[in-house]
């Protein structure tokens, strides 16, 4: 809002919003990142459990098995949030309204490279994307397969006699070791990553309110933003992340 220069008075700009993500949609972002915040909280004490902060937490038995319980009762509520994506997503490919958009394509491998180029100043500008860019299919794949083998090394780890009794015993240990590696991983990622690139760099918000702006869309999302409207994007703003 900025005042108009004859009369001082203020003149409000209206802008266009996009729908970005339906509320399921954001709805499951805070359940993950809620369910991951609280599986590192309690997972990384047991990992470390010869250090001595984690020795101060779990410092009797009734708190590690506290800690064991939110640690098995968030993991359940991770488990069940995948099963509902998962299941959501099969039914919307039955009925055949599932987008393709965070699939990933060759086009995706010739962005990157341009991206690259850029970087190294071998390109002035960055490549324009579509509704995802390949950073953002990255980053979705990556927690899809990573949460899956969480999950899966956890359930190893939750019934070992049982999961014993058809496979070799050396997957107990195995199944540990994967299970905290790939925790630590996820951590780093979303952390180091997503959430710089994401949420600090440019203060995207788009994964809580819903929308992004016209302004945003030119910028970040310029081939989306033609698709949808008809209408030229800003050549200047190309590429980016949302």
């Amino acid at each position: 809002m900025r005042a108009r220069p004859s009369t001082g008075m203020p003149v409000i700009y209206q802008e266009r919003t996009f729908r970005r993500f339906a509320l399921t949609q954001r709805l499951e972002h805070v359940v993950i990142f809620l369910c991951i915040t609280v599986l590192l909280l309690t997972g990384l004490p047991q990992k470390y459990r010869a250090t001595s902060w984690s020795q101060d937490l779990l410092s009797s038995p009734v708190r590690v098995q506290r800690i064991q319980q939110i640690h098995h009762i968030t993991a359940i509520v991770l488990a069940l949030e995948i099963l509902f994506h998962l299941g959501n997503a099969v039914i919307l490919m039955a009925r055949r309204k599932l987008p393709g958009h965070i699939l990933p394509t060759f086009q995706d491998v010739r962005d990157a490279g341009q991206m690259l180029r850029y970087l190294l100043f071998l390109r002035k500008t960055k490549p324009s994307f579509g509704k995802y860019n390949f950073e953002q299919k990255v980053t979705y794949w990556f927690l899809f397969f990573s949460i899956g083998i969480m999950v899966i090394t956890g359930l190893i780890l939750l019934f070992p006699v049982t999961v014993t009794r058809w496979l070799p015993g050396s997957v107990v240990p195995a199944s540990k070791m994967a299970h905290s590696t790939e925790a630590i991983v996820t951590a780093i990622f979303v952390v180091i990553w997503h959430f710089y690139h994401v949420h600090i760099e440019r203060l995207n918000l788009s994964v809580f309110t819903g929308r992004l702006s016209e302004q945003e869309m030119r910028t970040y999302h310029s081939e989306e933003f033609e698709h949808l409207t008809g209408e030229k994007a800003d050549p200047a703003g190309t590429g980016g992340k949302a």
